[in-house]
């Protein structure tokens, strides 16, 4: 796979929730669970299931930080 994206976590699908038209899909990527949320149809023709090896890639301009 050859993607621009920097940020690629490999990890496991842990679980995968649909609603009516997202579904949250959660990763486990060395202890941290990632969750993408993607269209019901993205998750049918990648056939996601949980135990599934997936990776999280994140494409973004800006990363923010907060603190309390």
């Amino acid at each position: 796979m050859k993607i621009s994206a920097r940020n690629v976590l490999a990890g496991k699908i842990v679980d995968v929730k649909k609603g009516a038209t997202t579904a949250h899909v959660r990763i486990d990527v060395g202890g941290t669970i990632v969750t993408a949320s993607i269209t019901n149809e993205a998750v049918d023709e990648l056939a996601l299931k949980p135990g599934m090896a997936a990776s999280a890639v994140i494409k973004s301009s800006d990363v923010m930080v907060a603190v309390e």
